[in-house]
């Protein structure tokens, strides 16, 4: 763990949504139904969620590499239809539209709103996320009701998809404009290794991991030990919930 100043004399915490405070994984296997429904019990995918998971996000990468300014809704009604003719499923425009729609859907994790209540007391709440203007827009009014984040910064405006380093140089950039926040007093909270915390190290941002996949097996977060020294941490917890509660400890 990298040794760093106390947790309680930074001011922001700036999160990935999808998958740290949002169950990503949940939701998309979830709304992958239509396609997995349709493998046969011979199937290499059949009833495997963690490697259904994975086979997805290798689609959905592929796309954002290929469309960086794409709105994330167009990118994964991209990868559904890319990922049933890799099962050789069948499926339809309607169909892609509506996966790709359905960010809103996504539950939170069932600590997420107690521990962004019990740390907005202290910290300003700041969002990085891949998705669309519309899409977040949905899951702020269906799943974070109560809470209220100082700013919201999507790839949409960015122009990039996270672990692009233009994601993090804006997003220091606006910390620093909008909310008169230093680089040096955020911690970037998230459990994608890959997406945040491997180009919030390379940028030189405080990183808190959240690893997450305490219930379910988890395949977004990553694999620390074969990262070394791309991946620098200052604390680690395994959900939002032990990270208030050390705050609340310390507090």
């Amino acid at each position: 763990m990298a040794t760093t100043r106390p947790l309680t004399s930074f001011k922001c915490l700036t999160f990935d949504c999808y998958g740290t405070l949002v169950d990503w994984e949940g939701g998309i296997y979830t709304a992958l139904g239509p396609l997995t429904q349709q493998l046969t019990a011979g199937h290499p995918l059949y009833n495997d969620r963690p490697a259904t998971l994975k086979a997805f996000i290798q689609h959905e990468t592929s796309v954002q590499i290929a469309h960086p300014t794409e709105l994330y809704s167009k990118i994964l009604a991209a990868a559904y239809t890319n990922f049933a003719a890799e099962l050789g499923v069948s499926t339809n425009e309607e169909d892609a539209a509506r996966f790709g729609g359905g960010v809103g859907e996504w539950p939170v994790f069932p600590d997420t709103i107690d521990a962004l209540q019990r740390l907005k007391k202290h910290f300003k709440l700041v969002i990085l996320s891949n998705v669309d203007k519309d899409s977040f827009s949905r899951t702020l009014a269906k799943q974070f009701v109560g809470i209220e984040f100082d700013a919201i910064y999507m790839a949409e405006e960015i122009g990039s998809y996270k672990p692009d380093l233009r994601n993090f140089e804006y997003l220091i950039a606006h910390c620093d404009k909008d909310l008169g926040v230093k680089k040096e007093d955020i911690i970037h909270t998230a459990q994608s290794l890959f997406h945040d915390q491997v180009p919030a190290t390379t940028i030189g941002l405080t990183c808190a991991w959240i690893e997450r996949g305490e219930d379910v097996e988890s395949v977004m977060g990553g694999n620390l030990e074969k990262l070394g020294d791309k991946v620098k941490l200052s604390w680690r917890y395994k959900n939002m919930g032990a990270f208030a509660d050390a705050f609340d400890q310390l507090a």
